[in-house]
């Protein structure tokens, strides 16, 4: 997700991939798992879009880069492959945190991992999205979930089901617009969350995190992203573009979204998924 100037921060960052911290959480489900009485998941949910030369990024940004390193056996006998990749903050699937659209709060190293697993609860808002790709999801729509539910969103992740993903990964269809550059900005079109209702639920509410199938929690015409402001004032993060919502129920399934631990960073590349019990 961009500044209001169309432009990402940190972009063209080369990291080199590491996964401790999803290596914690499966030695710790499998430990669970083994715990008397303790019935594991039914099925797992990859919500992830994979990263690779047709992985969306903004108009602005330079997409997914892997760079060829070694591939094959070596002068000693054993085969050996490592590559290296080039990638903006803010591409595929994954985590806006706080510092990006506020001063002086969360990196991504700073969000607690208390925010990034949790209780889903997935708003579906797919037929209004059909009628308007330009809808923005609003106090109405969230107050309606809780109305079905007989619940409050407190203390869950929010998933807002737009359809959209199912563009993926077709950059005129998914962003509106297959043109980069600065001048494309002005041309995307995709469903977000309305400014009101972000602010409904960070003064009303108590969410841990909320995630959207588009490419930004705000919508493609908005000029001041205004839902990122409220949203990472509180130290609300945000997933972007996020896949296969449509296989999740509308609660009760158990997401666990860890991004790239980057020091500093105002986004991440993030591995998301859903645990669903039978």
């Amino acid at each position: 997700m961009p500044d209001n100037t169309g432009t990402k921060r940190n972009s063209g960052m080369q990291r080199i991939a590491s996964l401790p911290a999803l290596s914690l959480v499966l030695c710790t489900l499998a430990a669970t798992a083994q715990q008397p009485g303790h019935r594991p998941p039914h099925r797992i949910v990859d919500l992830t879009h994979p990263f690779n030369q047709r992985t969306v990024y903004w108009p602005t940004e330079t997409g997914f880069q892997l760079l060829r390193g070694n591939n094959g056996v070596t002068e000693k006998g054993y085969y050996y492959a490592a590559n290296r990749f080039a990638a903006a903050e803010h591409g595929g699937t994954h985590v806006d945190a706080p510092i990006h659209f506020y001063a002086n709060r969360q990196t991504v190293d700073q969000i607690p991992l208390q925010r990034l697993v949790g209780e889903a609860v997935v708003v579906d808002v797919s037929k209004a999205c059909a009628k308007d790709r330009d809808y923005q999801i609003g106090v109405g729509d969230l107050r309606r979930w809780e109305e079905q539910h007989e619940r409050q969103l407190v203390d869950v992740i929010v998933l807002l089901y737009t359809g959209h993903g199912r563009h993926w990964p077709n950059r005129e269809r998914y962003l509106g617009t297959a043109e980069t550059g600065p001048e494309a900005v002005a041309k995307l079109h995709f469903p977000g969350l309305a400014p009101e209702a972000a602010k409904w639920l960070v003064e009303h509410r108590s969410i841990k995190s909320i995630g959207i199938d588009t490419p930004s929690i705000d919508y493609g015409q908005s000029q001041q992203f205004n839902s990122h402001v409220t949203l990472f004032q509180h130290n609300v993060p945000a997933f972007e573009n996020v896949a296969n919502l449509h296989l999740l129920p509308t609660a009760g399934a158990t997401v666990v979204a860890l991004p790239m631990k980057i020091g500093e960073g105002s986004g991440a590349p993030l591995r998301i998924i859903a645990m669903l019990s039978e």
